[in-house]
This record gives structure tokens, C-alpha cells and sequence, in this order.
């Protein structure tokens, strides 16, 4: 599931950012990069639990070492986006990277680190924003995920993190991102979410937000429960600049099923929310059929006025 979501959602690498680094800091990103590779062979690969674990604290370690180097932002480390989530934000002011460890279980654990470009605003609102040296911060995500009752409700700051895979991010409000993430969960139930960023004045991020208008779900983050068997889609689509997303309901209609997630499916309809005066607002049962593509206004040929390629004898 983890290496599907990330093969789909990782974006173009944007090759005017790579360019800003000189040939010497690119080659030594890579040689970096290809330790992180090595390692994480046995972060995700590893048959023994134990193993997987010893592996992660070294691959973390690294992660560590090579962020807090501002520059390490400008680098894509592409060829660990198979079992890594590297999510650039659109306006370039932090990048997030998560994965998970699946325990055997079927329970799993996500890390993380957010790199966060905080440009300081000048005294009054004419000056220009300047960067300096102290733009740049790296906080590292520890996921407290399995201390949360109501992970709906919950606020919190990177130390404090609900830890999932973030699969996209994107810039919603002047305020505040909007990321959507998965989570593995259990054996009978997965999950996703859609998460709110926001950013203390100091630059520290806060994950959670209350920017939802949304029956039943008036919380910091919207979660949906589903079947691990099933799919479910959970999208931000850009041209109706909405998320849309399954409509999800038991697999049969007896009522006994409510609320046994494990039941859980797409019913074949979609929601969505959209954006209103900084607050995400849902849509019902909405029809995606009906969006017009590039050739909806073209017109079908007049086969009277149209000269045959070859006419037979």
C-alpha cells in the first residue's frame, strides 16, 4: 500500500531548485543519498521486526545529520521516494518527508522531519522581507499517535506528532496548508486523513485546525475508516479546486454495521469540500461525470463534407 500511494503522489522534481546547487553540492547529495538507499533496504526490506527497527534508527540518524544543512532542501533525493514521502509545499516554504515501519502486528509507526524555510516579516507592513541565516529550521516528527482517544481533536507540535504518511500538500488559505495523509492502522482497518498545517510565529509547525464545516466531523482534521481490503479516494482536484473524495458506507445496508469500520467501502458516490472564506466546506453527493474535458465544446464531423481516404471500385 505505502510504495502505491508514493509511486502515485510524488511530484516532478522541479529542476530550476536542483540547479541552484553547484555540481560539488549535488555530487555530494548523492553520495549521501545512496547511503540513505543502502540503509533503507533494510528499513523497509528486512523480514525480522527487530532488524527493520535497528535499521530506522540508523536511517534517522542520517535524516538528521544531512537535514539540519539548509541546502539538503534544494536536493530531490529521488530515488528513495519508492518507500519515502518527500512532499515540497507549492510556495517552497517547507518541504515534509514521512514514512512508515509496519510492524508484524499489521500496526504500524511513521517518522518524519519538516524542513521549514520561515522567512521573518519586516517591522511595518512596506519593508521587504530579507532572509538572513536564521531562516531555516529542521524539526523531526515523533509520532504520539497511539497515546491519541480522538485524533479528530487533537492539536499538536512536531514533538507531539499523529503520525501518518503524507501523500499531498497543498497550499489552501493564507493561513494554512492542507495535507492528505494514510495511515495503515490495524489489521481490519486503515485509514486517511486530512490534516491542517499551520505555522507558530517562530516557525514551529502545528498540525490540527478547526477549518471544517462538516456533518458529524467538526474537528481539527477530518478522518475516514475503511476497510484494509478496499480502496478509497481522497484527492485535491485542482481544476473544481475542491477535495473530493468516496462517499464511504458499510458493505451491506443492515444497521447493526454502523460504525464497524471494518465493513467500510466506497458506496460508488463522491463528496468534496471546498474552500469558503478560509474554512473547508462540505459538498454532498457531488457528480464528477459532468466535468467538461478539452473536447466537450468540439464539434462531431459532418461525414457529408468529409473527403474519404480511399474509396473503393
Amino acid at each position: 500500500m505505502r510504495i502505491l500511494f508514493l509511486l502515485f503522489f510524488s511530484a516532478i522534481i522541479n529542476f530550476s531548485v536542483l540547479a541552484q546547487l553547484s555540481a560539488d553540492e549535488t555530487r555530494y547529495y548523492s553520495s549521501l543519498e545512496d547511503s540513505l538507499k543502502y540503509i533503507s533496504q533494510r528499513v523497509f526490506y528486512s523480514k525480522s521486526e527487530a532488524n527493520r527497527f535497528e535499521a530506522n534508527k540508523q536511517f534517522l540518524s542520517m535524516w538528521n545529520l544531512i537535514l539540519k544543512d539548509e541546502k539538503s532542501m534544494q536536493y530531490p533525493f529521488d530515488s528513495l521516494r519508492k518507500d519515502v514521502s518527500i512532499l515540497m509545499a507549492p510556495d517552497k516554504k517547507f518541504r515534509i518527508i514521512t514514512w512508515d515501519m509496519r510492524k508484524d502486528d499489521q500496526t504500524y509507526f511513521y517518522f518524519g522531519f519538516i524542513q521549514v524555510n520561515q522567512l521573518k516579516k519586516g517591522k511595518k507592513k512596506k519593508e521587504k522581507v530579507e532572509e538572513d541565516n536564521n531562516n531555516y529550521q529542521v524539526f523531526q516528527l515523533i509520532d504520539k499517535s497511539n497515546t491519541v482517544k480522538n485524533p479528530e481533536n487533537y492539536i499538536a507540535d512536531p514533538s507531539k506528532w499523529f503520525g501518518m504518511l503524507y501523500v499531498d500538500a497543498i497550499k489552501s488559505d493564507d493561513d494554512f496548508y492542507t495535507l492528505i495523509g494514510w495511515d495503515g492502522n490495524s489489521q481490519l482497518i486503515q485509514r486517511k486523513f486530512i490534516d491542517i498545517l499551520t505555522f507558530k510565529s517562530d516557525g514551529t509547525p502545528i498540525f490540527g485546525k478547526d477549518v471544517f464545516k462538516f456533518p458529524g466531523k467538526l474537528g481539527k482534521r477530518v478522518m475516514f475508516e475503511y476497510a484494509t481490503e478496499v480502496a478509497m479516494s481522497l484527492k485535491y482536484n485542482p481544476s473544481r479546486k475542491e477535495i473530493v473524495f468516496s462517499h464511504l458506507a458499510p458493505n451491506t445496508p443492515d444497521p447493526i454495521l454502523a460504525g464497524q469500520f471494518q465493513y467500510y467501502g466506497p458506496d460508488g458516490s463522491y463528496d468534496a469540500l471546498f474552500m469558503k472564506n478560509g474554512v473547508w466546506n462540505y459538498k454532498p453527493a457531488i457528480d464528477i461525470k459532468k466535468e467538461k474535458s478539452k473536447t466537450d465544446n468540439v464539434k462531431a464531423p459532418d461525414i457529408n463534407k468529409q473527403t474519404p481516404i480511399y474509396k473503393p471500385k
